[in-house]
């Protein structure tokens, strides 16, 4: 079986941090993403935001992660938002009850 991929591209502007992601975000690639998204908010920009417009998939690990980083950010006096999400997530997000945890925007 080949190993799922998530690719990270991170783009710094002044008060806002976003991720670029492309690929699955699943329970063999979240500890990269929380790690990179961590880092961050070590000193917690004003707005962080995860470029979905790549994802593929996401199963029910992504989607915790998802939240818990919302939660840290939220902690940390920022604001973490997921744009470009695709209807194959909004879909699940509405029927697991996720979407109204989480801050969605139509783009980056």
């Amino acid at each position: 079986m080949e190993r799922p991929e998530l690719s990270i591209t991170v783009e710094h502007a002044p008060d806002e941090v976003t991720f670029h992601l492309a690929g699955e975000i699943d329970v063999l690639t979240v500890t990269n993403l929380s790690t990179l998204v961590n880092e961050v908010l070590t000193e917690p920009p004003a707005r962080i935001v995860l470029d979905m417009a790549g994802v593929t998939f996401c199963d029910s690990q992504g989607l915790g992660t998802l939240v818990v980083l919302s939660r840290k950010a939220q902690h940390a006096r920022s604001v973490l938002s997921l744009a470009n999400v695709g209807d194959f997530l909004l879909r699940v997000l509405d029927i697991t009850g996720l979407r109204s945890a989480l801050m969605i925007s139509s783009t980056a």
